[in-house]
């Protein structure tokens, strides 16, 4: 079972807004080779901070309308959450060090 919880625009508010732990969300999609590199990646550092971190991702093909309201303009996107409200965003495909140093601002 993947540490990654998949996310749509009807459980987005509750899983990511509603998170009483910080929160990355991979916006991407199944056609985008960088966010298809950047995968195992987010699924390692979903393990690395289990209990610390909430993961999610979001398939912007499925959910257009979430990925234009979060302001998704090329994929993939890492957007970091934390109390409901974006806290910090990297566009394009990060190294495993850039992704936890974001990460670990934010614990």
């Amino acid at each position: 079972m993947s540490a990654v919880v998949e996310v749509t625009s009807d459980t987005f508010a509750t899983e990511v807004l509603g998170s009483d732990k910080p929160v990355l969300v991979d916006f991407w999609a199944d056609w985008c080779n960088p966010c298809m590199q950047l995968s195992p990646i987010v699924e390692e550092l979903a393990t690395v901070y289990a209990g610390r971190v909430k993961f999610a991702k979001v398939d912007t093909s499925v959910n257009i309308d979430l990925a234009a309201a979060q302001g998704i303009l090329s994929l993939p996107t890492l957007q970091v959450y934390v109390g409901g409200q974006l806290a910090a965003q990297a566009v394009g495909a990060k190294p495993k060090s850039v992704i936890a140093k974001m990460l670990d601002e934010h614990l």
